[in-house]
């Protein structure tokens, strides 16, 4: 069991629940300001509060995205009672959020975030007024931070698309002007990237302590942001052009990381372990959680309660059209057919990869001697049997955790693994014409894939084999893009990328139109269901931050 012997030094500073006018102006009492933090050690002691709030988030809240990243995708159904339980849930579910129903889910979201942001501007204020002499590692520590308020700008970014940049330097009256429009889609999007740039510039491949983000961590993030950042919208969300420039920034980082210690795990599943698994070799920046910390539960992966398959859980289910996704003929993916008859253990060949992301009634739950049952469902005429599996840790471990009504537990939370490097790569590699060179690194993907299978004994009819161009496939551009797409599906699986992937790719609408026309029959909650282009894209501004903004906040198009 991890546990935590540093104590973390919290402090919130500057932030407000009421009004952006107090936005970094008015400390609550008893907290701390730069007048009082000046030392290397109380810097490092902010520093450290910053990496705390990351993870700070909370049950209906996730930063692990599976809200906005599975349950608004054809991967997952929002589970749980029925449709009015977490009925925010619902609305994003069926491509429905409106301006008012987001009011007591996405306004607190957006806040919080902030409050993150705000923790690492504090640090880099106080960074800003030390010398080297003073503190060796400001340069690391700058760059640190940096990090982590590019991560939490690049969250508010893909779910708001149209957001207020914050920096240190910022006075409290610049803030409380701030418009969310600052700056163009581009413009916020290179904003985010000089963030990463700083980072991978200034930190050292290898760091002291587990957890803190490494050279590595900031070039694969870095790429990241490139890569969203390539693919050129314009206002009304429609993606108008490719950068090629930028899609060279993705190779010439992703180059850098390939030539690292990092790699795949041997084995999928270690990827979702908890213990000696964790930040594993293939983990290049997670969120850090733990027990035994003086607190009443411990650090626990809050965000994440919600999916167990639990009395009070049963959230984030992982929907029938992703199960049959995972189905293969002659070992590759069924591109065209998948959906067309529901996955048959007796008949069908899969993905060894289902087993690790999918727990189906009767199979061992998270690789236990224990089954997940059906009656572990608790709605399943509405939501079905299937289980979310990543996130989640064996019940009789020590890393479940009951915190009053709910269960956590003190898993990390990978934000960038390796495999996704390896996709991000070969995804640049497609749209610049280089489909060729991007074969062999989807085929690292699926050979991992294919040897991960000592932890599922239990699991029939296994069938996945690498593309052969001129063999079992014609490696043609157009096969090699929906190719990439489909092995990002299906590695990246529940961990909350999938919506924003469609939307990057610029198919959210053809391709959730067409999931919900398929699913309607069997959940009728789906029918009616529609999304709108050029407006579901993204949230709305939460209407609570336009009206602090006091008019300097715009709305996203379409609301």
């Amino acid at each position: 069991m991890k546990r935590t012997y540093k104590l973390i030094f919290i402090s919130l500073i500057a932030l407000n629940l009421v009004s952006c006018d107090d936005f970094l102006e008015v400390p609550s009492y008893g907290t701390l300001t730069e007048d009082n933090l000046t030392g290397a050690e109380q810097i490092e002691n902010e520093v450290i509060s910053a990496y705390a709030a990351i993870g700070n988030d909370e049950i209906n809240r996730p930063l692990s995205l599976w809200n906005y990243g599975n349950v608004r995708s054809d991967d997952a159904y929002k589970g749980g009672n029925d449709q009015n339980d977490g009925d925010f849930l619902h609305f994003l579910e069926i491509s429905s959020p409106s301006i008012g129903n987001e009011t007591w889910y996405t306004d607190v979201f957006w806040y919080r975030n902030y409050v993150a942001i705000s923790r690492a501007n504090f640090a880099l204020s106080l960074l800003n007024k030390i010398s080297e002499d003073d503190m060796s590692k400001k340069k690391v520590r700058t760059a640190e931070m940096r990090f982590l308020r590019g991560h939490m700008h690049f969250i508010q970014k893909i779910i708001f698309k149209m957001v207020p940049f914050v920096e240190e330097t910022m006075s409290a009256e610049d803030i409380s002007s701030l418009s969310n429009v600052a700056y163009t889609n581009d413009e916020l999007w290179q904003k985010i990237a000089d963030d990463f740039e700083y980072a991978y510039n200034n930190l050292p491949e290898e760091q002291d302590e587990v957890g803190r983000a490494n050279k590595y961590a900031a070039a694969a993030y870095l790429a990241k942001v490139y890569l969203y950042k390539a693919y050129r919208q314009d206002e009304m969300h429609n993606v108008v052009s490719i950068d090629q420039d930028d899609l060279q920034k993705v190779l010439d980082l992703t180059a850098f990381v390939m030539t690292s210690p990092y790699k795949l795990e041997n084995d999928f599943a270690y990827n979702f372990l908890p213990g000696e698994y964790e930040n594993g070799a293939e983990s290049l920046f997670a969120v850090q959680y733990s027990q035994d910390d003086g607190t009443t539960y411990g650090r626990l992966n809050m965000g994440n309660a919600l999916t167990t398959p639990t009395p009070g859980g049963d959230f984030n289910k992982p929907s029938q059209n992703l199960v049959n996704a995972f189905k293969t003929s002659n070992g590759l993916p069924m591109f065209n057919t998948f959906n067309d008859a529901n996955y048959s253990e007796s008949t069908d060949k899969v993905d060894p990869r289902l087993f690790h992301t999918v727990a189906i009634a009767g199979k061992p739950y998270k690789y236990t001697n224990i089954n997940y049952e059906e009656n572990q469902s608790r709605n399943p005429n509405m939501y079905g049997y299937f289980s979310s599996l990543k996130e989640n840790v064996d019940p009789a471990s020590d890393y479940y955790v009951k915190t009053g009504a709910w269960y956590a537990n003190s898993k990390n939370n990978i934000i960038i693994r390796y495999a996704d490097v390896l996709l991000m790569r070969a995804e640049a590699l497609i749209e610049m014409g280089n489909f060729a060179d991007a074969l062999p690194l989807i085929n690292q993907v699926r050979t991992r894939a294919k040897v991960s299978t000592s932890l599922i004994s239990f699991a029939t009819n296994i069938d996945i084999q690498t593309y052969q161009d001129g063999v079992n496939c014609v490696w043609t551009e157009d096969y090699a893009r929906h190719a990439l797409r489909w092995e990002r599906r299906l590695e990246l699986a529940m961990e909350g990328s999938r919506f924003f992937d469609l939307v990057r790719w610029g198919i959210a609408d053809g391709v959730m139109n067409a999931y919900y026309l398929g699913e309607a029959t069997d959940h009728t909650y789906y029918q009616g269901a529609e999304f709108e282009k050029n407006k579901n894209e993204y949230v709305p501004v939460p209407i609570q931050q336009i009206n602090y903004s006091k008019g300097s906040y715009k709305q996203n198009y379409g609301f």
